[in-house]
């Protein structure tokens, strides 16, 4: 990976995720871009003890992200981590940066005493299935059910 550094992410960092987060809803079928959502979600998830954001950085420039949420795992019998989000800048993929972001976030998920980490894939979206499968994900039986209130 070229000079990206992988930290967690802060507040100043908020305009930036957000602006990501455009990215990556625009190939998500099922969800909606609404900025102010997301940010509102994001700083939540910057609030939460049992949550991180990651950020790519490089020259000051935020050009990738993944969060992370525990939940507990009746399957584990322990602590499972929830990928929500994983973006990378279309200028920066195919350079590592994403791999780095789940690598840190496997590492803080094992320093969390996690059993499983655990995420959703659009299924139409074939890179991003190729990319999880080279980096040592596989798929499920399971399918993913939602309701509104």
């Amino acid at each position: 990976m070229a000079q990206a550094v992988i930290r967690p992410a802060n507040p100043g960092d908020l305009v930036a995720l957000v602006d990501l987060l455009r990215i990556l809803f625009s190939i998500e079928a099922d969800f909606d871009f609404d900025p102010a959502k997301q940010r509102q979600g994001l700083a939540m998830l910057l609030a939460h003890e049992s949550a991180v954001i990651l950020v790519a950085e490089e020259a000051g420039q935020a050009i990738g992200m993944c969060t992370g949420q525990l939940t507990i795992s009746t399957a584990e019998g322990g602590l499972s981590l929830l990928v929500e989000d994983v973006v990378v800048a279309e200028s920066w993929q195919g350079r590592g940066v994403g791999r780095a972001l789940l690598t840190a976030l496997e590492q803080w998920g094992a320093s969390k005493k996690v059993g499983r980490l655990q995420l959703l894939a659009d299924r139409n979206n074939a890179a991003a299935l190729e990319f999880y499968r080279k980096i040592g994900w596989q798929g499920t039986k399971l399918i993913c059910q939602r309701k509104r209130l």
